[in-house]
């Protein structure tokens, strides 16, 4: 089914009789058909989340348009709204250091087909990604942070997201720490893929602490990454279950698995506007 008419309203507020037929009705009006209504209740915050998935009957003129009318009509029943086509694709940057299994992972999948954006290029402070990127023909930059021009490197890495329209960045295993400033100034989504079952074992070398605690589980965590380190809201994770025989190089051979499955299903379900982010929480419509 071409995604060129097809739309999706991810919304949120207090819970009321009627907004589910309130909802519905404002598609029907426009004679729009639903092809997806998922919803969701809180009933400890009362809290009432959707998402709505719907084709026209041909594109509309105007998306701006409909989703400013969107908004207003969710705000007069005291939610919160916003409104994408599905047939936009959106531009991905994917930012890695010298561990590169989930570059090439992701790389893959587009090659495939899975997954719907386009590819806009790859940004690194090593080199060594270069090669890998090349051979998927992802445009390749370099950005090299040292201590000494950690403030130089920052602003050039925003000046290249800018310059390649990024909509979404992608930290895959991306080993800098991005600052508050940095990630206010980037003002768009960034996912990052944490090797870890956050929030234990946060922060650098998790599955040497892992090891060393003995846990029975291991896991990777993808997350929107937010000015608090390893702590913005949660997409997606997974674990796998080790024993006493595995060493610490088992761990990272299993966990680096975990990560790409994690990763990827993290930003499939971005691009599929399936994922809801409410205070530091996410809602994930699947």
């Amino acid at each position: 089914m071409s995604k060129s008419n097809t739309y999706v309203a991810l919304l949120y507020g207090a819970d009321q009789p009627g907004l589910v037929a309130k909802n519905a009705g404002w598609i029907h009006e426009r004679q729009g058909n639903i092809l997806h209504a998922d919803q969701h209740l809180d009933q400890s915050e009362g809290i009432f989340f959707q998402r709505l998935e719907w084709t026209m009957s041909a594109a509309a003129e105007d998306i701006g348009r409909m989703g400013s009318d969107f908004v207003s009509f969710a705000s007069g029943s005291g939610m919160r709204a916003e409104i994408a086509c599905l047939g936009r694709r959106p531009r991905v940057v994917i930012m890695v250091s010298k561990t590169d299994h989930c570059l090439h992972d992701l790389a893959l999948r587009w090659r495939a087909g899975e997954t719907r954006a386009d590819r806009v290029g790859v940004v690194s402070n090593h080199e060594d990604s270069a090669e890998v990127a090349g051979r998927y023909d992802l445009p390749f930059r370099l950005v090299p942070v040292a201590r000494d021009t950690e403030s130089e490197a920052e602003a050039r890495r925003l000046e290249l997201l800018n310059e390649m329209g990024a909509d979404l960045v992608m930290l895959a295993r991306y080993m800098q720490v991005l600052s508050p400033m940095k990630l206010q100034r980037i003002g768009r989504p960034v996912i990052n893929i944490h090797y870890s079952f956050l929030p234990a074992f946060a922060a650098g070398h998790p599955y040497h602490q892992a090891h060393a605690r003995g846990v029975k589980l291991i896991g990777a965590t993808a997350h929107y990454a937010t000015s608090d380190l390893d702590e913005g809201p949660i997409i997606h994770q997974d674990v796998c279950r080790v024993t006493h025989r595995h060493d610490v190089a088992d761990l990272i051979r299993m966990g680096k698995d975990l990560e790409e499955r994690v990763l990827a299903k993290a930003v499939m379900w971005h691009l599929d506007r399936r994922v809801l982010v409410f205070s530091n929480k996410t809602v994930g419509f699947e």
